[in-house]
């Protein structure tokens, strides 16, 4: 039961953090407001993470840690099935960013945190996001690297960083395309996968 508790309560810390975060930014997201909206004290936040830079961290690390573990079975997947294609190591990066962003159990609110991290100058967080997920980039890069050998490094990392740019935008789903009338988020999502799969695999074999 007390584990129960103790995972409820930290849980519902970081859904505030997370909805707050997106609403206000890092900087104009208190403490007290994080704890009126989980319902907790500001012990609580103190047990759990100690510090509002680590509930930040810790924000971007429930749902990255998911995603990543996604990007990278599906990347090993890629390599062993299908040696030296371009297109299905893309799928692997793209498609479980997106899947994330139409999770409904807080994956829209996600994605607006990330356009808060672009936007606020936050080097503590880019830090944390390099440190446990530039490895993720580094690996995607070694693999894009063998299926389009002519690429310099530099070049590699312009388009990369392109493609993740382009991402987040798909992920956001603020764009000229909505979804249609009659068709299912995750058709929508599947749809955007493949034209955003085309278009990056054009750009980096170019």
């Amino acid at each position: 039961m007390s584990s129960t508790a103790h995972f409820s309560t930290k849980d519902r810390i970081l859904g505030a953090a997370e909805e707050l975060f997106a609403q206000f930014g890092f900087t104009g997201t208190s403490l007290r407001q994080v704890t009126s909206r989980a319902d907790v004290n500001i012990a609580a936040v103190n047990y759990h993470f100690g510090s509002k830079e680590n509930l930040v961290n810790e924000v971007f690390r429930r749902r990255m840690d998911e995603m990543t573990a996604q990007r990278m079975s599906a990347l090993k997947t890629a390599l062993a099935e299908r040696p030296g294609e371009l297109e299905p190591i893309l799928a692997a990066f793209v498609e479980p960013a997106l899947a994330l962003a139409q999770d409904r159990n807080g994956g829209g609110a996600f994605v607006r945190v990330i356009a808060r991290a672009y936007a606020e100058k936050n080097d503590s967080l880019r830090k944390f996001l390099s440190d446990h997920y530039g490895h993720v980039l580094r690996e995607f890069a070694k693999a894009i690297a063998i299926a389009v050998p002519g690429l310099s490094k530099e070049e590699l990392y312009w388009r990369l960083d392109f493609l993740a740019g382009s991402l987040t935008y798909a992920m956001a789903d603020f764009g000229l395309i909505k979804r249609p009338a009659g068709v299912t988020e995750q058709a929508h999502r599947e749809r955007a996968a493949r034209e955003l799969i085309r278009f990056a695999a054009a750009g980096f074999k170019s």
